[in-house]
C-alpha cells in the first residue's frame, strides 16, 4: 500500500484551516484517512501555533516510505524534519531548472515573477531615462530661448543707447554751432551812420510865401 502526507482543506470561506493527514495514494480527497498527523492555520499569527505536527507519528508514516506532498514536504522541512524525498525533488528540480534554462525557458511561477519584475524594473529605468532626456532638451531650448532673448534685448538697448548718444552728440553739435555763430555775429563792428542835415531856407523867402498865400485866401 503507497501511503501519502497530504493536507486536507477545513474551516469556511475566508477562514482556511488544513490537517495534515496519511491516506491511501489511491484515496479521493476528502476520502477515508488513516491518520491524522496534526494541523496547519495560516490564519494564527502565532508562529508556534500556526502548525501543530506529531512528530513523532510522522517520521514514523516516513520510515514506512509515506511520500508528502509539496506543502506538507514545505512545512516538514521548515520544522526540522528531514526526509528523502526532499532531497529527491530538489535534485530533480535543479534538473528540471538547468532543462528549461537551456531551452529559454522559465522553469516555474517564482521564475516568471522575477523575469516580470525584472522586465518592469528595465521598462521603468527606460521611461525614467526618456523622461530624463526629455526634461533636460526642454530645459536646453528654454535655457537658448531666454539666451537669445537677452541677446535681442542687450542689442536693443544698445541700438537704444547709440541713438541717444547719437541725438545728444547732434544737439551739442548744434548748441555749439549756435554759440559760434551767435559769438562771431557779436564780434562784426557796428555800421556807421552818416546824418543828413537839412536845408534851411531863407526867413526872407518864407516870409513871401507866407503872404503870398494870404493874398490868395482874401481874393478868394
Amino acid at each position: 500500500m503507497s501511503v501519502k502526507l497530504r493536507m486536507t482543506r477545513l474551516g469556511r470561506r475566508h477562514r482556511p484551516f488544513f490537517r495534515i493527514n496519511a491516506v491511501e495514494s489511491r484515496t479521493p480527497r476528502d476520502g477515508r484517512i488513516l491518520e491524522k498527523l496534526g494541523h496547519y492555520d495560516p490564519i494564527e499569527k502565532d508562529p508556534a501555533k500556526q502548525v501543530v505536527l506529531n512528530r513523532e507519528r510522522v517520521e514514523f508514516w516516513l520510515d514506512k516510505g509515506a511520500i508528502p506532498s509539496d506543502a506538507v514536504s514545505q512545512i516538514l522541512l521548515r520544522h526540522g524534519i528531514k526526509h528523502k524525498y526532499a532531497e529527491q525533488q530538489e535534485a530533480r528540480r535543479t534538473k528540471a531548472k538547468a532543462i528549461a534554462k537551456s531551452k529559454g525557458k522559465l522553469f516555474d511561477k517564482t521564475e516568471r515573477i522575477a523575469a516580470r519584475k525584472e522586465a518592469e524594473a528595465v521598462e521603468e529605468k527606460t521611461k525614467a531615462e526618456a523622461d530624463a532626456k526629455v526634461a533636460e532638451e526642454k530645459a536646453t531650448a528654454k535655457e537658448a530661448e531666454e539666451k537669445v532673448k537677452a541677446e535681442a534685448k542687450a542689442d536693443a538697448e544698445a541700438i537704444a543707447r547709440a541713438n541717444a548718444d547719437a541725438k545728444a552728440k547732434a544737439e551739442e553739435e548744434a548748441k555749439a554751432k549756435a554759440k559760434a555763430e551767435a559769438e562771431a555775429k557779436a564780434e562784426e563792428p557796428e555800421p556807421e551812420v552818416v546824418e543828413e542835415k537839412a536845408e534851411v531856407e531863407p526867413e526872407a523867402d518864407v516870409a513871401e510865401d507866407k503872404a503870398g498865400d494870404e493874398s490868395k485866401e482874401e481874393s478868394a
